[in-house]
């Protein structure tokens, strides 16, 4: 049986629950309530479904805002513009809350699907230590929507960041949403939610930091738009607020041989709010691993990277990142606190050292 009826109001999303500083219980605010009397109105008493499964089918319709102009306002009409939707309305209201706790840095990402993939979590280095490691060999031979049984088994019992069972749940779903988004559609859409919460980000002098994709290619044949120095330049012109930076993960960026960070760096002056400064281990082009922050542990000039942060302004937050495990620590893979302390003093030896330097 099928069951059709309009409700003649924008749609509202549910509010979350209000409560009562006197008696302490929970009531529907007016908004919500108002809206859900309608909808009660516009179905009536049409059917009372027995089945077990019902498929609900919704179709939304909004005006067009008349502060668009004459192309926006076209371009709306046709689908290539979309209301703000919920979900960003509530990343905008966290974003309200982190400004009133005096919180102005963001890093987020836009990896659709997966975030930062690896092949090994704990692959054995000579020096005994294990490292996250990388071979684009083994990912070409992977079925992506078993990924979750190859990531618990090497996750020591952690739940790895971007790999959260919830999301790999879905996997099958979220390919099939990812179907039709190719690379510049992905690219609009984060220019969208860049120009949504722009308001808040301003009121509260909110800097976001967008993580680079990483691997820095396309993988499982999903896109990737945060990969390099034109992709990131691309971004901050689109957007060209000062709310609008990069997060510096030279690891991410580093996956890809044919990155130079320091140029990326140099691109970027005055937009890199957050720094992740780590060390890889180039084996051959499709393969890479972790390695202390120590430049000759690795393939990449640390000490050129920490210079060039210096000598184009950086005065945001940066961090050790990944890392090593070392002295048998058992802990979430790619995540140990001994490396990461070792690579918190290094840095910080190597920024005095650029400091005094120019002295």
């Amino acid at each position: 049986m099928k069951v059709d009826f309009t409700i003649p109001s924008a749609p509202v999303p549910k509010s979350r629950p209000r409560f009562n500083t006197n008696t302490g219980r929970a009531f529907t605010d007016d908004k919500t309530r108002i809206f859900e009397s309608l909808v009660s109105l516009a179905y009536g008493a049409r059917h009372y479904f027995d089945d077990n499964y019902i498929r609900i089918r919704m179709k939304f319709k909004f005006e067009v805002p008349k502060s668009y102009s004459k192309k926006k306002r076209i371009d709306a009409l046709e689908g290539k513009i979309r209301p703000t939707k919920a979900d960003i309305d509530n990343y905008i209201k966290t974003l309200q809350a982190l400004g009133e706790a005096d919180i102005h840095m963001v890093c987020y990402n836009f990896m659709p699907v997966f975030d930062w993939t690896r092949t090994e979590l704990a692959r054995v280095r000579p020096d005994g230590s294990t490292v996250l490691a990388y071979n684009q060999d083994t990912v070409d031979m992977i079925d992506p929507e078993h990924m979750r049984e190859s990531v618990e088994k090497m996750s020591n019992g952690f739940v790895m960041p971007g790999w959260e069972p919830e999301r790999l749940d879905r996997l099958k779903e979220l390919f099939e949403m990812y179907r039709d988004v190719d690379a510049e559609k992905l690219f609009d859409n984060l220019v969208y939610f860049l120009e949504a919460i722009g308001p808040v980000c301003e009121k509260y002098d909110i800097k976001m930091g967008i993580h680079p994709d990483d691997p820095a290619w396309p993988i499982f044949g999903l896109p990737r738009i945060m990969t390099g120095k034109d992709s990131v330049t691309r971004l901050l012109d689109a957007v060209d607020k000062p709310y609008n930076g990069i997060t510096l993960c030279t690891g991410s960026f580093g996956s890809n041989q044919n990155n130079d960070i320091c140029e990326i760096i140099k691109a970027c002056r005055g937009r890199i709010p957050f720094a992740h400064v780590r060390n890889l281990k180039y084996n051959s082009p499709r393969d890479f691993e972790e390695a202390a922050h120590l430049s000759s542990d690795g393939s990449m000039d640390m000490y050129k990277i920490i210079k060039t942060l210096y000598d184009t302004g950086f005065d945001g937050a940066i961090r050790p990142d990944h890392g090593r495990m070392i002295w048998d620590e058992v802990a979430m893979p790619g995540y140990g606190l001994y490396d990461r302390a070792l690579g918190a003093a290094y840095l910080n030896g190597l920024w005095e050292a650029v400091d005094k330097s120019g002295q």
